[in-house]
Formats: structure tokens, sequence, C-alpha cells
């Protein structure tokens, strides 16, 4: 099934503005009062997609550097001496089931996981759900910004010799190169990453029951799945957590600038 486009996420946030807009002026009701605060959510979340696709049509589909600067984090990986992501690869494959988990990982979990803990954060913890969504929207915009900084994923440096896992047991995520919903030069960050951390700690932070800890393990399983496909590099992955910390950590200095106490006037004039 297609992703929606950014036209069709536009117009789903239009008419939840219209609807959000009409039930503030109709007479109070429990469903109203529940209702008109996830039309506002909604249409939020759509427009935040809506630029995020549109940002897709920019026209940044030159290759150029992208593979010296693949080539120079490859090195510099080795430097630190992190286990490749083709070592990582060749256990996988030598493990068939292994091998079409993490390729199933990769292509079905992704989204669909965002959007079920968006539903739960905002109905079950609608006090601490902002600061998690305004986290998403942080490392989001991260990955926008620095995918003009070309970087080619491991896949496509061809003297590492990735195996296309997607070929091989179908479920493919991207077409031909500069063609469907992602760019495929665009690897750095790892939007995937970034997506697993804002599920995986959100709930491990809002929850207290014991099914967080099976949670959190999407996480680590991401950054396994995302190297073991040839998706991102390891520094895709930490990219896409700083991003998130920084974010997390803006929206918390923000909220406490807001909820300090005004210093009296007398003690200002002091000053």
């Amino acid at each position: 099934m297609p992703w929606p486009s950014w036209e069709q996420a536009s117009i789903a946030a239009l008419l939840s503005i219209l609807l959000w807009w009409i039930l503030g002026r109709l007479p109070s009701t429990r469903t109203g009062a529940a209702l008109q605060p996830a039309f506002r959510e909604f249409a939020l979340v759509a427009g935040l997609y809506a630029v995020w696709r549109l940002a897709r049509q920019l026209p940044i589909t030159h290759e150029s550097g992208a593979m010296d600067r693949a080539r120079a984090i490859d090195h510099f990986q080795h430097a630190l001496r992190l286990p490749s992501e083709i070592g990582v690869q060749h256990f996988v494959v030598d493990h068939d089931w292994l091998a079409r988990f993490v390729n199933g990982y990769y292509a079905i979990v992704h989204v669909p996981a965002l959007i079920a803990f968006l539903v739960w954060a905002f109905w079950h913890h609608r006090d601490r759900y902002p600061h998690w969504r305004n986290g998403l929207v942080a490392v989001t915009a991260g990955c926008l910004v620095i995918r003009f900084l070309r970087v080619a994923p491991p896949r496509f440096v061809e003297e590492l010799g990735f195996v296309d896992l997607s070929s091989r047991f179908g479920l493919g995520v991207y077409g031909d190169v500069g063609t469907g919903v992602s760019d495929q030069y665009a690897a750095m960050p790892s939007i995937h990453v970034g997506w697993a951390a804002v599920v995986a700690l959100g709930v491990f932070a809002m929850s207290t029951s014991p099914v967080r800890w099976i949670v959190l393990m999407h996480l680590p399983v991401t950054v396994f799945v995302v190297a073991a496909t040839g998706h991102h590099w390891w520094l895709d992955g930490v990219v896409a957590l700083l991003l998130l910390a920084g974010g997390l950590a803006l929206d918390t200095a923000v909220r406490r600038l807001r909820s300090a106490p005004a210093a009296p006037a007398e003690v200002t004039a002091a000053r």
C-alpha cells in the first residue's frame, strides 16, 4: 500500500482543523470534549507528515560526495574498532530465519510501531505525550536538515559485498534510486533508529507495566536490523539518538522556563 502523499496529508490536516473548530462552537458534550483535542493533535501530526513528504520533493537527487562520505564513515568506525556492518549481515545470512526476520522487521514494524505509540501515549498519558511528540518532531526535522549532506548506505559501497535481503526475501522497501518515499542517499542519520528510540524510550518513561521492558527492546533490535540489512551505518543511529536527546532536552528547558514564577515587580526593579 502506497504512503499518503503530502497533498492527501494536507487535506486530512485541514479537515481535522475544521472539525476541531466546529466542535469548539457546539454545546459541550462528553464526546465532543474527547474528540476535539484528538482532531487538533491529528491535524498537527498530519501537517508535520505533509511537510516531511513535501521535503522529499526537493531537488536533492544528486549523489555528489555520498560514496566518499560513506567510505569515510566506514574508516572512522574501523578506527573506533566498531564491528563492521557486513560482519553483522554475514552472521544474519548464515541463519535463514534470522535474515527473513530482520528484512521483515525493517520493512513492516517501523511506521506501525510509531503510530501505535502516538495513539497510546495520547489517550493514556496526555500530560506527558507532548514531550515525546516534540522529541519526535526534533529528530525528524534534524533528519530532514542533515539529508542535505549526502551519505550513501553501506549496501551501496560495492567493495563491502552486501546482499540485498529485500530482493532475496521480498518485502522491498525502496525502488530505484530517486524514486519512492525515502531518499536512499540520505542514510545519515537513521530515521528508523530515531523513531524506534521515541517509541521504546517513550513507553519506558511513561509506563510502569512490565511490558515496557519488551517494548524497550524495539530500539536495540532496530539498531541491529538497520545494520544487518545494510541500510545504515552505526553512526547513522548514533546521530539520530543525539538529535532525539537534544530535542527532549530543549523541550524540557522550554517547559521549565514557562513554568518558572515571574519575579515580583519590586524585586525586578531592585535588580
